[in-house]
């Protein structure tokens, strides 16, 4: 083959090549910041949280309160600032499950979830005056622990049982 025949062959499959590349590079150069989008802000603090951030296990909060497909389960410590929660059973259907997570006083508390076994499968941080949300991911049926890990407030009573069907 000489080299005009090569040239020939080679040339539109080169010109091709660029214009994939151009066109891969402007698509993504359209795609929406992720700092304006709610949901991929959370993911992307979510996998801070599990490179090392504020959340201590698999499970992941958020203070932003998103919680994307789900089951979303409301719980909050009591407001007067006593060492309870507002209820002592939570149930929620097998699958995605969260936790959202209201302590309107100015003691600090927190929500800690642990299956049957004992092995703590979430957490989320100790706050005051705030919420957070915390992703647990995919549960089994059965019957798991919630309560609050601050030094002294389980013992109290802070805790109760979180029954997935």
């Amino acid at each position: 083959m000489s080299r005009t025949s090569k040239a020939r062959v080679f040339a539109p499959l080169a010109a091709a090549a660029l214009a994939a590349a151009a066109l891969s590079g402007c698509s993504q150069n359209n795609t929406t910041p992720q700092d304006n989008n709610p949901q991929q802000s959370e993911q992307t603090q979510q996998q801070q949280n599990a490179a090392g951030g504020t959340a201590p296990t698999s499970g992941t909060s958020s203070s932003s309160g998103a919680v994307s497909a789900a089951s979303a389960i409301a719980l909050a410590a009591d407001p007067s600032g006593a060492l309870k929660y507002t209820t002592s059973t939570l149930k929620a259907k097998a699958g995605k499950v969260a936790i959202r997570f209201t302590n309107a006083s100015s003691v600090g508390h927190n929500v800690t979830v642990q299956d049957s076994s004992g092995k703590q499968i979430g957490a989320t941080p100790t706050i005051s005056q705030s919420k957070a949300t915390l992703n647990l991911g995919t549960l089994k049926p059965g019957t798991y622990t919630f309560f609050c890990s601050v030094p002294g407030h389980e013992q109290a009573g802070m805790k109760g049982t979180l029954t997935v069907k």
